[in-house]
């Protein structure tokens, strides 16, 4: 009986001494990264479209190769990611660090940020963090379309500061953050952004962000990043093959200028490795009256092609842009209100 109960004791005080090593075992740092590469033809022979990442005409060029890593222990955690490349460089925001001729070829930081659980449903995140406005990012690894829209463009890219997010359930959560002016490490006349987001996830099915934005930059009203900006996303998988996005937002500068539009993303995946997704976009600049700059409007629309396979993405591309001024070019350079190309590229993530 002795033998029996010491047997007994042994046996739980091992298997208490194994949960507690199980438990109290920090986990490894994760790495994780992207590289691409793309080939894009204008119609007209000419660099028409200028969003970003895209501008090369006729040319195999590259993106970027992004390198993030990230690692959680109980409470903490941090997340550091730079990138390389044209796309995270110079054709970027922010590139290099700020001085006088080292804005072409840098590195870029894409995220720097350390968060703290303060409670279980409270946390504190503070450092150089990727925008939370807005339906697309800088990283192709996250964006079923390769070319990026207008409203990803006129946005904000990232934002610096410390923010506080609570979950006040599964479903609903407030991010409230004091933040730097748009896309810089230094903020030039304090911390002068005030930045939250409603978050909404009703099921595994639809999630729904309600993002505001406000503050004075360094330069006072006429810095385009002085004024308010009200940005909702959603996303709804209607089924397992028909996703739905949408993004829709109005910026206000403190000038009287701004932009306004509103983006639907449909997709559909015919099977796991193969999908097609469109992307209608109106984007709408306001009148800016002390500058007299009219307003002005365009519509564009992106068919894009997806062939994934673990890690690999091949993505053939056509886009059409059709504005309400002669914005674009003709190869003979004649201005024209239309502009239309065609992509394909290659993205490797792990």
């Amino acid at each position: 009986m002795k033998r029996l109960l010491t047997t007994v004791i042994l046996s739980t005080f091992l298997i208490n001494t194994a949960t507690c090593q199980e438990e109290t075992k920090e986990k490894e740092i994760e790495i994780s990264g992207s590289v691409d590469t793309y080939w894009k033809y204008d119609f007209q022979n000419k660099p028409n479209i200028n969003t970003y990442f895209t501008e090369d005409n006729n040319s195999v060029s590259i993106g970027m190769v992004d390198l993030a890593v990230k690692k959680k222990f109980k409470k903490a955690s941090f997340v550091g990611e730079l990138s390389f490349g044209p796309r995270g460089q110079y054709r970027s925001i922010m590139n290099g660090d700020g001085q006088a001729g080292d804005d072409k070829n840098s590195f870029h930081i894409q995220n720097l940020y350390v968060g703290y659980d303060l409670t279980e449903k409270l946390n504190l995140t503070a450092g150089f963090m990727g925008t939370f406005v807005g339906f697309e990012v800088i990283s192709p690894t996250y964006n079923f379309h390769y070319s990026t829209s207008y409203l990803f463009g006129a946005g904000p890219f990232q934002d610096a500061g410390l923010k506080a997010t609570y979950s006040f359930s599964d479903k609903v959560a407030l991010m409230v953050g004091l933040f730097n002016d748009w896309n810089v490490y230094q903020d030039m006349n304090g911390v002068s952004h005030v930045g939250s987001q409603l978050a909404y996830t009703p099921n595994d099915k639809s999630s729904f962000y309600l993002n505001f934005l406000t503050g004075s930059s360094a330069g006072g009203k006429n810095n385009y990043s002085s004024g308010t900006l009200v940005d909702l996303v959603a996303n709804y998988d209607f089924t397992s093959k028909f996703f739905l996005g949408l993004n829709a937002t109005n910026y206000k500068k403190r000038d009287g200028g701004g932009y306004s539009g509103i983006a639907l993303y449909p997709r559909i995946h015919f099977s796991e490795n193969f999908g097609l997704g469109l992307r209608e976009e109106f984007f709408q600049t306001h009148k800016e009256e002390e500058n007299g700059i009219p307003s002005s409007n365009i519509l564009a629309t992106t068919l894009t092609a997806e062939y994934n396979y673990h890690g690999f993405k091949f993505i053939p591309e056509i886009r059409i842009d059709k504005g309400n001024t002669e914005r674009f070019i003709k190869n003979d350079l004649s201005p024209t209100k239309s502009a239309g190309q065609f992509l394909l590229a290659c993205v490797y993530s792990f």
